[in-house]
């Protein structure tokens, strides 16, 4: 899979996309991101990006001829099956959003900054907006970080068995059930006896009920879902 990221501030991607999974799944080639930094394609030589918004109010809009050039100067080079802006206002990123992201070969994800983009990119080049929670960042750069491990995550062979995407929560519908590990009593605080059973069936019956259970005191909406 391919992802390609356009922002005003690559540096706060760095990080996030060179460690651990991510930095794994670029190391095995499953998985190659490329940030590109926006005012490559600025309007002028003082690498402006934004301007004043039309009809007057706070906060600067990034600007049309930008965005627009960049967009298609990188769709030059591939087909992107999603142009991708990172926005409050756009739906919100769940598990079965990310499963079906990582089905698809190419991605251009848009990282808005500012008071956000003009509305005629939106119309006219953006597939899909994604918001990660009902509040405001100060850019789309985290919210971008989020979507591409959620992502990368799934493709397979970034994970191994241990970490298995399959188990996580949200992909049955359900939170994950509670994990233990050694020792199997600390401070008295026992594992339940079931885990230490071996017997497959009855774990994984157990874990189905903790499962159930945990969803409907923790999150009853998914249960209504």
């Amino acid at each position: 899979m391919h992802i390609d990221i356009l922002t005003v501030l690559p540096e706060l991607l760095e990080s996030p996309l060179s460690h651990s999974i991510m930095k794994r799944a670029q190391e095995k080639k499953l998985l190659n991101v490329q940030v590109h930094q926006l005012r490559q394609w600025a309007v002028n030589e003082y690498g402006q990006v934004d301007d004043y918004q039309y009809g007057g109010g706070a906060g600067m809009v990034m600007m049309c001829e930008p965005l627009a050039n960049a967009i298609e100067a990188l769709s030059k080079n591939r087909t992107y099956d999603e142009i991708i802006y990172m926005t409050p206002d756009g739906e919100k990123l769940s598990q079965k959003t990310a499963n079906q992201f990582s089905l698809k070969n190419n991605l251009l994800i848009i990282c808005g900054h500012y008071k956000g983009i003009d509305e005629r990119i939106r119309d006219h080049f953006i597939t899909k907006e994604i918001s990660i929670g009902d509040y405001v960042l100060s850019g789309g750069e985290l919210p971008a970080a989020i979507l591409v491990d959620s992502i990368g995550r799934l493709i397979p062979g970034v994970l191994n068995d241990e970490t298995s995407a399959l188990f996580d929560s949200f992909q049955d519908g359900l939170l994950s059930p509670p994990v233990y590990t050694r020792p199997a009593d600390f401070r008295g605080w026992k594992v339940p006896d079931i885990l230490l059973s071996g017997d497959p069936k009855k774990i994984e019956e157990w874990r189905h009920e903790q499962s159930i259970s945990k969803t409907q005191n923790k999150r009853p909406d998914m249960m209504e879902e």
